[in-house]
């Protein structure tokens, strides 16, 4: 799968660009993609749509917007932008906002950039990567500071009671997520294709930490479709927006207001599993 930096090249990089509002910060992002190739002014068009229908659940982290919409013919081929505003602009996130820094993703299909999508949820959960990258002067400077990125650390793995209840869970087949030998947890955004696979990566890398990979199998979906799978997952994790919009489905549903934040989701697991 394509790595971060082949779907980021240092010409889809601009720092310090002057945006009005939330709109003109997806706008400045889209002309990133549509100058080199990987989209048309409709893929913009498309992002915006998104936020206007779904709300600002595309403010993922603390000052950050990951900026998407479903594939389409409007897409050439698998492409990043990065943008860094000179002056952060409010999306209408409660806890997030204001944003300074946008990425874009225009993709062909649903699965060619996961990859790169945890690569990106890893960097930005380092609170010194974060701040290199707020002070890169130039956008080379950017590349490179992606291309070093390290690992944040590492969590505790809870153990006892607590992973003898997800291992019974595991094997308790249908009407508890079940399928195969493990259970699932969905993540959800309005299209399945961007920000669910952020915090897909991010509940993954906690799920490694604690060793309990081979109990949970995770899904990214789309609020349509998670109303029909919920019935065969143990939980939701979303954004406060998508939750609304979910309503009742039968299954806890559990707010992650930083995508990034291991420590967030770890504490979502630990509550849903009683540790």
């Amino acid at each position: 799968m394509p790595q971060l930096t082949e779907l980021l090249p240092v010409e889809a990089i601009r720092l310090d660009a002057p945006a009005p509002d939330w709109q003109g910060a997806i706008r400045a992002a889209g002309d990133l993609l549509v100058a080199n190739g990987v989209s048309t002014d409709a893929y913009t068009q498309e992002m915006l749509r998104t936020v206007e229908e779904n709300g600002p659940y595309i403010v993922v982290a603390p000052g950050f917007a990951f900026a998407h919409a479903r594939p389409s013919p409007a897409v050439r081929h698998t492409g990043m932008s990065w943008v860094r505003l000179v002056e952060p602009v409010p999306f209408g996130h409660d806890t997030n906002d204001p944003v300074r820094l946008v990425v874009a993703l225009a993709a062909t299909d649903a699965s060619a950039h996961t990859e790169a999508m945890g690569a990106l949820a890893r960097l930005l959960a380092d609170p010194e990567t974060v701040e290199a990258l707020d002070q890169a002067p130039t956008p080379e400077s950017v590349r490179q500071i992606l291309v070093a990125a390290k690992e944040p650390a590492a969590s505790v793995e809870p153990t006892g009671p607590a992973a003898a209840r997800a291992a019974g869970a595991s094997g308790s087949g249908s009407g508890s997520g079940g399928s195969g030998g493990t259970h699932t947890i969905l993540t959800v955004c309005g299209n399945g294709v961007g920000t669910s696979l952020f915090l897909k990566s991010t509940l993954d890398k906690v799920l490694d930490r604690w060793k309990w990979s081979r109990y949970v199998n995770t899904e990214a979906t789309d609020t349509i479709s998670a109303k029909g799978k919920a019935s065969q997952a143990v939980a939701i994790l979303t954004s406060r927006e998508i939750a609304k919009a979910l309503g009742d489905v039968g299954v806890p549903v559990r707010v992650i207001e930083d995508f990034t934040n291991t420590k967030e989701v770890d504490a979502a697991l630990r509550d849903l599993y009683d540790v």
